[in-house]
């Protein structure tokens, strides 16, 4: 823990110590290991174009970019953070047909859009893989034929349900008849429709694995992430597997990678993109940073809990270093669909709540184990109070010539806030509230390390927002608007307004991840420099004394948002 006597010293910097202290748990916390880089892949699942980007797909992106970001921050030098586009598959082929375009005319264009929503969203990705590409097209060959030579693909008869919207092979207990239609079979879990499907392709011995997926569980809790998610998949895998089929015949499916050395058939749309977070780690080559961490939708669950670690083990590589799965979206209540017309569209809402706004609302009412609910009036509501209100008043607050005439991050005078609560009494002016503060603030990089690297922004931002809340009411209780008045309480207003500063800095370090472009401007109106915003940077109230120039005036923080007037 960050102690209260080691933040308050003046002219004795505890630098070295807290840093190396901060620098030992931010190893210390990677989910499922001591190892720092257990989270130095990151991966977003790649995004299905055969539709429009929406809000669920930037939502993934944003948690592998806030961990990825904090990744940076806390020291690592070697990452990758990768996403990107899955073109292959029937309902590609079936989109570009109905829209009139060649497949990959079709791929080119969507792809583009996930890549602008990335790029308006301030999504830093060192990878935007496609499975068009040849690197993708030569590691998937690779990827097929380790398996076909260690014997775990073989050619044989697929008899059973295949669901096209889901791109996905069913078993009896997973299809039931549907609720609208006569005659027609959907998928018990999606409602998707199913079609009865016999054909001769390849098949993965899938049934061989149960056993050593289920040690690969039981000996890592973190496997699959959070717990909930991890008690699901075990069950899954506790009930038994059966050999999965991992080729379509061409003359159904020719949109796609060939069989190696069976041009008759086209492998497998899971089989093809699964593979493409090898490709993006330098397979077949040398792949140092494996194995990764992959942040998927509990929608794909199963594909990238049971089949990817299978396939990993059966061509002899490790499986994930963990399955983070995440829940859905609804909008007031409702899962969004076209059909009833309650889609978010995120461009339109970057546009309306800023990037920093629309990354804030997501990432901080985002749940990872239950579903999250979108309505604009909640969006509104929040950024108002927290990133106007509470964190962009504040900064407003100290940094204005009204109380802060030569423009200065001042000193800290200790001897009117001493390092004991004790001596106050004696001769400070702090009251145990502002004690409470300072203790608050010690404690907070340490909570907020734990819970970036456990991909729940949601505990950050509380903590945060918390820490601010104080500092607003330290300036509250203490009036700086009355002190400046009087010249005798000139460094006891210096002290206030360097509280709040401090308070300030190291909750705009702690927020990069979420608001980059917020936390920028605050660092660079109270002066920061750029190499002075990482972890090493988080012990509090260590300066020489000295007051030092604020950096230029870019205006108000964050606006305050004014409903939209409904027609």
């Amino acid at each position: 823990m960050f102690l209260l006597r080691q933040c308050l010293s003046l002219g004795q910097s505890p630098r070295k110590h807290l840093t190396d202290r901060c620098a030992a748990a931010v190893q210390a916390r990677a989910i499922g290991s001591a190892n720092p880089s257990r989270n130095a892949f990151l991966t977003t699942p790649i995004f299905y174009v055969n539709a429009v980007p929406h809000i669920g797909h930037l939502y993934s992106a944003l948690i592998a970019d806030c961990a990825h970001r904090w990744q940076r921050i806390s020291g690592a030098e070697e990452t990758i953070f990768s996403t990107g586009t899955d073109e292959h598959g029937l309902k590609v082929q079936q989109a570009a047909t109905s829209a009139g375009k060649k497949p990959q005319k079709y791929c080119d264009q969507v792809s583009e859009q996930f890549r602008s929503l990335f790029s308006e969203s301030n999504v830093n990705y060192t990878d935007f893989i496609r499975t068009t590409e040849s690197r993708h097209h030569e590691a998937v060959n690779h990827f097929w034929i380790t398996l076909q030579k260690r014997g775990y693909i073989y050619k044989g008869k697929y008899e059973g349900w295949y669901s096209t919207s889901d791109e996905t092979f069913l078993n009896s207990q997973q299809v039931q008849d549907s609720d609208t239609q006569d005659g027609v079979k959907v998928s018990v879990e999606t409602g998707n429709p199913v079609e009865w499907t016999t054909e001769i392709n390849y098949m993965f011995r899938l049934s061989v694995f149960p056993s050593r997926l289920l040690e690969w569980l039981d000996e890592n809790p973190r496997a699959v992430y959070p717990a909930k998610f991890h008690a699901i998949v075990r069950q899954w895998v506790s009930e038994g597997l059966q050999d999965l089929s991992v080729s379509r015949q061409r003359d159904r499916l020719h949109w796609g990678i060939p069989v190696p050395g069976d041009p008759s058939q086209t492998i497998y749309v899971w089989l093809d993109a699964l593979v493409n977070y090898l490709t993006v780690c330098g397979f077949p080559g040398q792949m140092d940073l494996w194995p990764a961490t992959h942040i998927v939708g509990k929608d794909i669950l199963k594909f990238h809990a049971i089949y990817w670690p299978a396939f990993l083990l059966a061509a002899g590589w490790p499986p994930p270093t963990s399955v983070v799965c995440h829940s859905h979206w609804t909008m007031d209540s409702f899962k969004m669909s076209k059909s009833r017309g309650n889609v978010v569209d995120p461009f339109d809402r970057l546009r309306t709540y800023t990037r920093d706004g629309l990354r804030y609302f997501l990432l901080r009412e985002g749940v990872l184990h239950s579903d999250g609910d979108y309505t604009d009036e909640k969006v509104l509501k929040l950024l108002n109070a927290e990133l106007a209100d509470t964190f962009g008043n504040l900064l407003s607050r100290v940094t204005g010539k009204v109380l802060n005439l030569s423009q200065v991050f001042p000193q800290f005078h200790a001897e009117l806030f001493p390092r004991q609560q004790s001596l106050t009494s004696l001769s400070g002016r702090a009251s145990a509230e502002d004690y409470a503060l300072v203790s608050a603030l010690q404690r907070l990089p340490e909570s907020v390390d734990i819970h970036y690297n456990n991909f729940e922004a949601y505990k950050a931002l509380d903590e945060i927002m918390a820490c601010l809340r104080q500092a607003n009411a330290f300036i509250q209780r203490h009036e700086p608007w009355n002190l400046v008045k009087n010249e005798k309480d000139g460094p006891w207003l210096e002290t206030v307004l360097h509280v709040a500063m401090e308070t300030l800095r190291i909750c705009g370090i702690l927020l990069q991840p979420v608001v980059p472009d917020m936390a920028d401007r605050l660092l660079s109106r109270l002066g920061i420099e750029g190499s002075e915003r990482t972890v090493a940077n988080l012990e509090c109230f260590t300066g020489t004394g000295k007051s030092t120039p604020l950096g230029r005036d870019t205006g108000v923080l964050f606006s305050r948002l004014k409903p939209e007037e409904k027609s």
